[in-house]
């Protein structure tokens, strides 16, 4: 079918037109359909199922680090505002805690083929802190020589030293938070970062060895100009990095209280935005990335375009990769995992987290257990997220349904997208054109049977 990644085309009026407020799809159904109900006994008894028939998927490991020493206005992470450094072996002491309990549900020495460290800032942690969480991973689990490790540094807050440190330790693929290189931008969200720091960053990282370095941006922050944001983007192409993700800001004070601090008169007004929006396509296709779909850009040797070339691109909550049979298993406070079937999410708040540890239980807050219609709703939204396309027939043969029968009302809606040149309809495929690709998530909100009421679009960002 279409040939993947290769063309993207950004069509400003149809983009004006059809934006509205959708879920980013790391999951489906997303994070905020779990329920209580689904608790540490429910986890601990689909963990045990793993094994059954002697298969098991292969592991993916997340750590959630929540310490920050500053506040950026714009974030909209879980996290823990602190220059106490104590609090951090504190937290440490837990995090292993809930490590050897998670371990021995799964059975000793599991593999583990991707690691992500995130925050908050997990070089927040010391060098010897860092160590000892590595030294504790080892223990419990089997990292594979060339798996998928990564961590997410905020330049800032890191030495050279803990770069190489990092590189010792394993971890082979780096994400760098800039967002905006602006001086006028960084003084608005609260995050003073000059692009020395970030260059020295990425200098270390490659002479350290690491496979890959991610830099995020973000469009639509305060004081953001074309003519600013055009010059970041120059820049930040400058330096040469493997990835890039562009995210939308999403303007939303009454979730996150940080973001009262931005003054609303301050943000672009929506067409400066999707002109940023326009500028930042144009600009990083003409330097050779290939959208990847959903805000990302990568070079196309870089792993996920061969991926997504090769039809193995997945997506899950750290957003996309190379790991699509992977059961995740996220450690620490308020992470969010995926066992077979089913979604997990740790307490949110450090006592609680702390408090059920204390009592020798898992401390998962809420999660949930997928039924069958979750399951294939789930495939079409992770294919289309990824591949931009989707045949019927495989999923008339892996789900046993008749597509066009279980799914008339949505293909009753999608033919509407059709008339919009988003999608092309056949009776064997649903390829995402071009002009479709923007609007991704529009189109697998089709697909979300969450969404079949007005009022539940609310809760969620812009997709643009």
């Amino acid at each position: 079918m279409n040939e993947v990644g290769k063309h993207i085309e950004v069509d400003l009026e149809l983009i004006r037109r059809l934006d509205k407020n959708g879920p980013r799809y790391t999951s489906y159904p997303t994070a905020d359909r779990f329920v209580e109900a689904f608790n540490a006994e429910s986890y601990a008894h689909w963990m045990a199922k793993r094994e059954i028939g002697g298969v098991s998927r292969p592991l993916s490991l997340y750590i959630h680090i929540p310490f920050c020493n500053t506040l950026c206005f714009y974030c909209a992470c879980n996290k823990v505002i602190t220059k106490d450094h104590s609090k951090a072996a504190k937290y440490v002491r837990y995090l292993i805690k809930e490590m050897g309990m998670q371990a021995a549900l799964l059975g000793p020495k599991q593999v583990v083929e991707q690691l992500h460290f995130g925050g908050g800032t997990p070089t927040f942690l010391s060098n010897d802190e860092l160590r000892e969480v590595m030294a504790a991973i080892r223990r419990y689990f089997t990292l594979i020589n060339d798996g998928e490790y990564s961590i997410e540094i905020d330049p800032r807050k890191v030495s050279d030293e803990t770069i190489a440190l990092l590189g010792e330790l394993g971890f082979n693929r780096i994400s760098l938070g800039v967002q905006d290189f602006d001086d006028t931008v960084q003084r608005a969200v609260n995050r003073i970062q000059t692009e020395e720091e970030t260059v020295g960053v990425m200098r270390a990282a490659r002479a350290n060895g690491f496979k890959s370095i991610s830099i995020d941006l973000i469009y639509g922050l305060p004081k953001q100009t074309l003519e600013g944001f055009g010059i970041t983007l120059d820049r930040v192409i400058a330096t040469d990095p493997d990835r890039l993700s562009i995210y939308n800001y999403a303007h939303m004070p009454t979730v996150f209280k940080p973001q009262r601090r931005i003054h609303e008169e301050d943000l672009p007004a929506p067409q400066v935005k999707l002109d940023i929006l326009n500028m930042a396509v144009n600009k990083l296709t003409g330097a050779g990335y290939v959208y990847i779909g959903m805000d990302h850009f990568a070079k196309p040797e870089d792993e996920l375009a061969v991926a997504q070339r090769q039809g193995r691109l997945h997506r899950n909550f750290q957003g996309y990769s190379t790991h699509s049979d992977c059961d995740l298993v996220a450690l620490g406070v308020s992470a969010i995992g995926k066992v077979g079937p089913t979604y997990s999410q740790n307490y949110r708040d450090l006592e609680n987290y702390y408090d059920a540890l204390e009592r020798d239980e898992l401390p998962i807050m809420r999660g949930l257990e997928l039924n069958a219609d979750d399951l294939v709703r789930r495939a079409i939204i992770q294919a289309l997220m990824c591949h931009f396309e989707i045949s019927k027939e495989s999923f008339n043969i892996a789900y046993l349904i008749d597509f066009d029968r279980y799914f008339a009302t949505e293909m009753q809606e999608l033919a509407d997208y059709e008339r919009e040149g988003l999608l092309e309809l056949s009776p064997q495929w649903i390829a995402v054109t071009p002009k479709g690709r923007m609007l991704i998530r529009n189109i697998c909100m089709v697909f979300d049977k969450y969404l079949r009421t007005k009022q539940e679009h609310a809760r969620y960002s812009k997709v643009i």
